[in-house]
């Protein structure tokens, strides 16, 4: 079953929605332990980065959550403030994230000249060109669309880690 992390700042109804719609069986876990019995995990946020990374050690889940990504046995998946709760840190706070991404969520900022004027936050379907060897997206048709609502983009340190990218200015 899908384990959606439940930390007081998701956008939960959502992505339970989205589940039911595809017939997932999924469910909120809340504690430490609900975690590392997930098959597997969606860490949801909405919200402040330093909010966020508070809340989830508060509640134990920051340790769980890197116990169940290090063992290799739950796939997760980040979505919106979850993705940069998964990076070293963020642009849009002091506080560590959970280092399971080498790298930083940066703010979007629109080029100065030279292109069409790019609002931020970046709303709106584009293009995905996914690496040949990404897991994350081998099923999906070559260039998916996905719709983006986001501020922040995650720069890994490592190129080879993204699975995919986007072109929204840069």
């Amino acid at each position: 079953m899908i384990r959606i992390v439940d930390y007081g700042m998701g956008n939960l109804g959502s992505i339970l929605n989205l589940c039911r719609y595809l017939d997932l069986p999924a469910g909120l876990c809340r504690t430490p332990e609900e975690i590392a019995r997930a098959e597997r995990l969606i860490l949801p946020g909405v919200g402040s980065f330093d909010s966020a990374t508070r809340k989830l050690a508060e509640l134990g889940l920051d340790q769980a959550i890197r116990q169940a990504h290090f063992s290799g046995k739950i796939p997760l998946l980040g979505i919106c403030l979850g993705m940069q709760l998964l990076c070293d840190s963020s642009e849009e706070g002091l506080t560590t994230g959970l280092g399971l991404i080498r790298g930083r969520a940066l703010r979007i900022v629109p080029p100065a000249e030279g292109v069409e004027r790019l609002l931020v936050p970046h709303m709106g379907w584009n293009t995905v060109t996914q690496r040949p060897e990404s897991r994350l997206l081998a099923n999906l048709p070559q260039d998916p669309r996905f719709y983006f609502v986001h501020s922040y983009h995650v720069v890994c340190d490592d190129p080879a880690d993204r699975a995919a990218t986007v072109q929204y200015g840069s």
